[in-house]
């Protein structure tokens, strides 16, 4: 619940992002709390959202970073993750960007084809490092979700499939500087049933008798992130379900003695402590239907044009008044795709209203652009 007073809120030129700090620390309490009942590991994914402002409230409870280019490991660097804390994911790291990683002696690459692990074997070489690489693995799990954020099939550009592990884990061991640390998994984006995490356990634990059979023992596991959160009611559910989600790992890995495992959530830490805040500019009455026209567009929060998300939406100020109607509200992008919702139930929408688009604070400011040249919008803390 956005509890900014609406003459707070006037205050600022609309859009912007309307960040709610406390909800923030409040679920990070929770992930680490529960992370740490049953001796898990913590990387934040820097790609949900690099507000510096954010990063700052993340790095004091103390949990890793996790990067996916160059640019994110030199921002939770300059934020103060400590190097040792940090994994690099990503199928096409450049060499400047492993040489940047080397440098640094971050905690480890989760790496994800043969050419890679060529490549950071000489660059580590020629730089006199050691490279920690964890294999990514892709274990056939459907995350059944939008396809753009299911990434553990089979045949993906992510990671190594199933039938290459071993091979992959043998070239790891005679590759000069390289040094095996484990596995990495990662099967898709908010998912939202304990079915999927079960069926990655148990194929985890597949693997993991197969490398044991050849008297390789991963020191590392680490199951990436994928933990969704409430879209529909981000007030009944304002913290993901840390507790239910860590379990599930707890009761169905098989965790060899002294092995590591770790987690690398994004969406669960910031969606929902993030709102994007617009106006509106008119009420478009159509033949059959009206049009909600607001001052923010796809360029500010691009998910429901590219994965046909749904974010809830409310007009802060008419909540509560007049019976609700159904609006198609949209943005002033010159495409049709700029529509955050159709038919959406809204009490009588006029012209200024402010309307507040929920749960924004993953993957809302850190994929905005400038398309039609329209000004980044700011961030706001309260």
């Amino acid at each position: 619940m956005i509890t900014t007073t609406i003459q707070q809120l006037r205050e600022f030129k609309t859009p912007f992002y309307h960040y709610d700090l406390e909800l923030l620390d409040k679920t990070l309490r929770v992930a680490v709390q529960e992370a740490n009942r049953h001796g898990f590991y913590l990387h934040y994914a820097l790609k949900a959202n690099a507000n510096p402002r954010l990063l700052a409230v993340i790095r004091e409870h103390g949990i890793g970073a996790d990067c996916v280019s160059g640019n994110e490991i030199t921002a939770a660097i300059e934020s103060g993750f400590p190097a040792d804390g940090i994994v690099y994911a990503g199928v096409g790291k450049s060499d400047e960007e492993i040489q940047l990683a080397l440098q640094q002696e971050i905690g480890g690459f989760n790496c994800e084809s043969f050419p890679e692990l060529e490549v950071i074997s000489q660059l580590a070489a020629a730089s006199g490092k050691t490279a920690r690489v964890s294999l990514r693995v892709n274990p056939g799990v459907d995350a059944c979700t939008h396809h753009y954020i299911t990434t553990g099939i089979e045949e993906n550009k992510f990671g190594f499939p199933l039938d290459d592990v071993r091979e992959a884990t043998q070239r790891c061991l005679s590759l000069p500087n390289i040094e095996w640390t484990g596995l990495h998994f990662h099967v898709g984006s908010q998912i939202t049933g304990d079915e999927v995490f079960r069926e990655l356990c148990n194929r985890v634990n597949e693997i993991q008798r197969d490398l044991a059979a050849t008297g390789l023992v991963p020191a590392r596991v680490n199951f990436g992130g994928g933990l969704g959160v409430d879209y529909d009611d981000p007030d009944a559910r304002p913290v993901a379900d840390f507790a239910g989600y860590f379990r599930v790992f707890a009761e169905h890995f098989k965790r060899l003695p002294g092995q590591q495992v770790h987690f690398e959530p994004g969406r669960s830490i910031v969606a929902q402590c993030g709102s994007l805040v617009a106006r509106v500019l008119y009420v478009k009455e159509g033949k059959n239907k009206k049009f909600v026209i607001l001052d923010a567009g796809m360029n500010d929060l691009i998910r429901p044009a590219l994965y046909q998300a749904h974010h809830r939406v409310e007009n802060l100020s008419a909540a509560g008044t007049g019976a609700l109607e159904p609006y198609d509200v949209v943005g002033p992008v010159c495409e049709s795709a700029d529509c955050f919702g159709e038919a959406l139930l809204l009490p009588p929408t006029r012209r200024g209203d402010l309307v507040a688009i929920r749960s924004c604070g993953a993957y809302g400011e850190v994929m905005a652009s400038r398309y039609n040249l329209r000004p980044l919008a700011p961030a706001r803390f309260f």
